[in-house]
């Protein structure tokens, strides 16, 4: 009687076992969040879009936005622009952080860190020098000297709640840093807290170069 030989079938990426993405959950969860959040953004921002270009007449970004503290001259977008420069410089340094982290360099790690923490404080620093510039000036949720009172609104809402993204991502950099601090991940070999909030991190940069360019550029 002939017999059969049985062959297994091959292996494929369908046969479960596998990590989504080769990341670990933590990540996994972290970048979901990112893209739940990233919808909220685009929502704001594409809702401004439209109330913008249904209005005739629109604030003027070199007008609104041309104080520098300690300057009384005109300087269109410079101020918002140092803003700018310093929040990336806090993504630059979270970047070292994290590849410090790969290299086990505890001592780098909270070296990069304190210096990210340092750039968001700055930038949450210079937001509400620029909030409290434009109220003074008369902008306010009511009322807008340099257009609609609409425009207001939204800057405040969008700017306020990227504000607050900077804010949480502050307190977390906090946290993490002491961790680090104490020798937490440099025991456990394991500086994957520290990539988790450096993706936050770049997220809320990111967000805020299309929050310049909606308002401040357009």
């Amino acid at each position: 009687m002939a017999t059969q030989t049985l062959q297994a079938p091959s292996a494929s990426i369908w046969d479960g076992g596998k990590k989504p993405f080769g990341s670990r959950y933590g990540k996994l969860m972290m970048w979901y969040f990112l893209l739940s959040d990233a919808f909220t953004f685009s929502g704001l921002l594409i809702g401004y879009g439209m109330i913008r270009y249904s209005h005739d007449t629109w604030a003027d970004p070199d007008v609104v936005f041309s104080a520098f503290p300690g300057y009384d001259g005109n300087a269109p977008l410079v101020f918002v622009g140092l803003m700018t420069f310093i929040l990336i410089m806090s993504s630059v340094t979270m970047v070292l952080a994290v590849d410090a982290g790969h290299r086990r360099k505890n001592n780098e790690v909270l070296a990069y860190l304190l210096l990210t923490i340092i750039g968001g404080c700055a930038f949450l620093g210079c937001q509400a020098w620029e909030w409290t510039h434009l109220i003074m000036g008369g902008s306010t949720l009511s009322g807008n000297p340099y257009g609609p009172a609409v425009f207001a609104q939204l800057f405040f809402l969008i700017t306020g709640f990227h504000g607050g993204h900077v804010t949480s991502g502050v307190i977390l950099l906090i946290i993490i840093a002491w961790k680090v601090h104490k020798g937490h991940y440099l025991k456990s070999g394991d500086y994957e807290m520290v990539e988790k909030i450096g993706l936050y991190w770049h997220f809320v940069d990111l967000v805020w170069v299309f929050v310049f360019t909606f308002f401040y550029l357009v």
